[in-house]
Order: structure tokens, then C-alpha cells, then sequence
């Protein structure tokens, strides 16, 4: 973050200075990005270059931080807001003061939530009350003729209608509701697996009934709120953490047993419905534009991939390999490198402003991810350099920085050419859409032990299909053919990578 706006001035020796940390662009041409987690509370006491926000990009997480030290004296946004680019998230006191006085309110009404010890100011469920009148207290200190009877001035970024106010009437029905047993909560209190957990099933946290200590949503309290949303018995620990499907058993007699209402599920409870953001919005926006930009043509192959399934196994059981997770992924990768140093031609992209064909002396190998986010392709920095160990240990840590999220925006850019492997899935063949800017994608179906005729007898081999999908403004058929027919070859013969490569 680089800008800050301020809200007040030193205009008198020992004034504070009070400046509103905004939402800047990362770096990825957003308009707005959600927020997933608030790392600071009102009072905290912030240094240059602490992360105090967490917000959801169209690749992945992303902590945001602050470039001036001082205390916190609000929190201008909640957990799930989609927040404009240039809106304010937190304000600090530059001058390190004490935080703003709240003014007297009136008694609450009785309810049974659950009010922590003050050592505790981050679960205090009256802290966002707080940090609403501090910023109420701030804007008014903002406007040089301000009386007690006007109306504060807006936070930057947002319009006519106050955010403070929006969540002051979120507090307000949260004490009405109070059952005594379950309470919805404004700034939510989680454990990172429970709020991964509530990714992975698409479950919004900030309308789960937490039944923790004071407040905190539990794993339980998602899965509740997830039965609620679909109806059906919800098996608990049927969720592998790797996995981001919905559990079974979720498909079967609909009737609903919710109690409470859930975000999104219509009254007749017969749809749910949930906005599209993030990941999965700007990769609808991607895909779109590249199946009506380029001419998709997919061709097929099925090989035998025994060689190369022997190779993988060598590797494992190798001394030499066991500090590295080498998968027929990376052998495919390797495959398709040696196949395009054959046919450069195909590493290429359609430049329609100056109508040019733009062939590429480099390959960014893009190795498409699926997420709990949705799909992102990150990509291998010219991985027609790499060894092979270098493309496993390249693959590993993509797919690994993709699944926590942490994804860069660099490893996103620039990609020339895209494996992607749907065979983890047990599927045969597919036919992928071309990431926008590339000119191929290879598909790799599931390795299955099939009936094959080699030399003229029949004997069991590892069989996969190859589908190679190519934008045809680039890649006539002849040389399509040709590409996925070097790779097949390369996988079925892997000495032909040490004459080709």
C-alpha cells in the first residue's frame, strides 16, 4: 500500500494526525477485492509495513500493510465486504495518542453474548462499535465548522450511505436474534482451518452461527451452516483436507432442516445463490474471451505411457530423488518442452493490435491448478532451460503456493504454452480452453492399465489420452498434429528425449 489519506491535521502542538490506509491495487487491474481477514483491532499499536488486512485478488490472497506506524483508531470495513479499489480500510493515529474516546450509549438490550476480559480487546464483540464511533468522530473532526448535529463527512470510497451505520445495524440485529445459545458476529473469530474449510465448501463465515468460546466459529458451525444451506445429513469426517468438493450425500433428498436463514437460499429452498467474485469471476471473464478470440481446434492420442510411469518409479525409489516429489507431470512436461524445441512454431501469440504473430525464442510453462479459490494458471519461467528434477521441484511448489493461495502475480503473467491435468480426476480426455495469450494447451487424462498389442500379442500397459487443444489463427492442423505427435512419442520412447532434446 502506498497512499494514505489523511483525516485530520496537527493543527495545534500534541494534535493527532489521523491518516486512512486505503485499498490500492496489487497489481492486477482490480476494481474491488474481498475481504477475507482483519489482523488488526482498534487500539493496536501498527509499525511501517505490518500486514493489517487480508483480501481475496483474482489469483489469490493477499496481505495488505500499512506504510506509517501509529494506532489503530478504526476499522472502516468487515470480514466479506467487496471493497472498491480506493475505499478505506483502517485508520491509525499517526502520532501514537491514545485511541478516540467512545462517546456514552445507551444500555443494550439484555442478551446472553458472551463479553471476553479486556486483555482480550480482539474478541470484545463491542470493538467494531468502537472503531464505528471513532471514524464518526474522526470524519466530523475532518470538516472545519462541524457542530455536534451534522452529519459526518464520507470515508473515501464510499458513497452517500455510511459504511459505519451499515454495520451498526448489523450489531444491532445481532443482539435481537440472540437465542442464547447461538449468535451471529461481526468480526469473526476462526481458527485458518476452520476458514479454510469454509472456503472449500463455499460457505460465507459472517453468516455461520458461531457456537464457540465467545463467539469463535467452530468446524461443526460450517458444516451446520452447510447442511442448513442444502438439507440432507452431513457427514463430518468425510472432508479430506485436500480435497475442496462438497461432501456425498448432499445430492440426495433436498427437504431443508435449517432453523436460521443462510445467505443466498432462496424461501422455497429449491436454489442458492452465490455472488460471483474473485477468482472464479475473473476466470469466467478469461475463458470467455478466449473461446470467442481464438478458433479452438482439439486433436487426441492414446498412448502407452509405461515407460514413463517406469521412469517415475525409478526416480522415487532413487537416493538421489528423495527430497523431491517427481510425478508423470513432470515427465509430461518435459515431453512437451522437448516437442517444442522440434516445433517452435507453435510457441507464438496472435498481436491483433499491430497484426503481428509474435513467436517466442522462450517457454513459460503454465501448469493449471485447481483451488479452492477456482483455477489459476501459474507458470515455469523458461522452463525450456530447466532439467528435469528442476521442472518437478518447479511443479511442487507452484501447486503448492496455488493451494495455500499465495500464488504471485509474476508467476501468472507471460505464459507461452499450458499443461493441464485432469487425469488426477480420473477422467480420460477432455478438450481445455486456451489461456488467454497462448497459443496451446496439452490435456492429460488418467493413466489406466488398458489391454494393449505390442508386437503382435496383447498385454496389459499404462494407457493415458493426450488432447492438445490450439488457437488455428496460429497452428494449422498439419503442425498441431505434429506437436502432440513429438510429445506421444517422447512418452512412449523417453530415449528419444536425450537425440531430441
Amino acid at each position: 500500500m502506498n497512499a494514505a489519506t489523511p483525516a485530520g491535521s496537527a493543527g495545534s502542538p500534541g494534535a493527532s494526525t489521523i491518516v486512512t490506509i486505503p485499498l490500492n491495487d496489487p497489481g492486477e487491474g482490480l476494481t474491488e477485492a474481498e475481504i477475507l481477514e482483519i489482523k488488526v483491532a482498534v487500539g493496536d499499536r501498527v509499525e511501517i509495513n505490518a500486514a493489517v488486512v487480508e483480501v481475496e485478488t483474482a489469483k489469490s490472497a493477499v496481505e495488505l500493510s500499512t506504510h506509517v506506524a501509529g494506532t489503530v483508531v478504526a476499522i472502516l470495513v468487515a470480514v466479506g465486504d467487496e471493497v472498491p479499489i480506493g475505499a478505506g480500510l483502517i485508520q491509525v493515529d499517526t502520532a501514537g495518542g491514545p485511541v478516540l474516546a467512545a462517546a456514552p450509549q445507551p444500555a443494550a438490550p439484555q442478551s446472553n453474548v458472551a463479553v471476553p476480559a479486556p486483555s482480550q480487546p480482539e474478541a470484545d464483540p463491542s470493538a467494531e462499535e468502537l472503531a464505528m464511533q471513532a471514524t464518526d468522530a474522526a470524519a466530523t473532526a475532518s470538516a472545519p465548522s462541524a457542530t455536534a448535529t451534522e452529519e459526518p463527512k464520507n470515508l473515501v470510497g464510499y458513497g452517500a450511505q455510511a459504511t459505519p451505520q451499515r454495520r451498526r445495524r448489523r450489531l444491532a440485529e445481532q443482539a435481537q436474534s440472540d437465542d442464547g445459545q447461538q449468535v451471529p458476529i461481526g468480526r469473526i473469530l476462526a481458527k485458518p482451518p476452520v476458514r479454510k474449510l469454509a472456503r472449500d465448501l463455499g460457505v460465507a463465515l459472517h453468516d455461520v452461527l458461531a457456537t464457540g468460546p465467545e463467539g469463535t466459529v467452530t468446524r461443526q458451525d460450517v458444516l451446520n451452516a452447510q447442511q442448513r444451506a442444502y438439507g440432507g445429513e452431513v457427514d463430518g469426517d468425510y472432508f479430506p483436507e485436500e480435497s475442496p468438493q462438497a461432501p456425498e450425500g448432499l445430492g440426495g433428498a433436498m427437504k431443508s432442516t435449517r432453523d436460521q436463514p443462510f445467505s443466498g437460499v432462496t424461501s422455497d429452498d429449491r436454489t442458492t445463490r452465490v455472488p460471483i467474485r474473485s477468482v472464479r469471476k475473473r476466470t469466467a471473464e478469461a475463458m470467455v474471451a478466449s473461446a470467442f478470440t481464438a478458433p479452438h481446434v482439439t486433436v487426441f492420442n492414446e498412448i502407452d505411457m509405461t515407460s514413463a510411469v517406469q521412469i517415475v518409479n525409478q526416480l522415487r525409489a532413487s537416493r538421489e530423488w528423495t527430497d523431491v516429489k517427481v510425478s508423470p507431470l513432470a515427465v509430461i512436461a518435459k515431453a512437451l518442452l522437448v516437442a517444442i524445441r522440434r516445433n517452435p512454431e507453435v510457441n507464438a501469440s496472435w498481436d491483433e493490435a499491430n497484426q503481428e504473430i509474435v513467436y517466442k525464442h522462450y517457454v513459460n510453462l503454465g501448469i493449471a491448478a485447481a483451488t479452492p479459490r477456482g483455477l489459476i494458471v501459474p507458470n515455469l519461467k523458461d522452463a525450456h532451460l530447466m532439467t528435469l528434477r528442476e521442472l518437478a521441484e518447479g511443479i511442487s511448489e507452484l501447486a503448492r503456493t496455488a493451494r495455500a493461495g499465495r500464488t504471485s502475480l509474476r508467476d501468472t503473467r507471460d505464459g507461452t504454452i499450458t499443461v493441464t491435468n485432469y487425469g488426477v480426476f480420473d477422467i480420460d480426455s477432455g478438450t481445455p480452453i486456451l489461456n488467454p495469450g497462448e497459443s496451446a494447451i496439452l490435456g492429460v487424462g488418467a493413466i489406466k492399465e488398458k489391454a494393449w498389442v505390442v508386437d503382435g500379442q496383447i498385454v496389459p500397459r499404462k494407457v493415458a489420452t493426450l488432447s492438445l487443444s490450439f488457437d488455428h489463427r496460429l497452428i494449422d492442423g498439419a503442425l498441431g498434429a505434429e506437436l502432440l505427435r513429438d510429445v506421444s512419442a517422447v512418452l512412449e520412447d523417453p530415449s528419444l528425449g536425450l537425440v531430441w532434446g
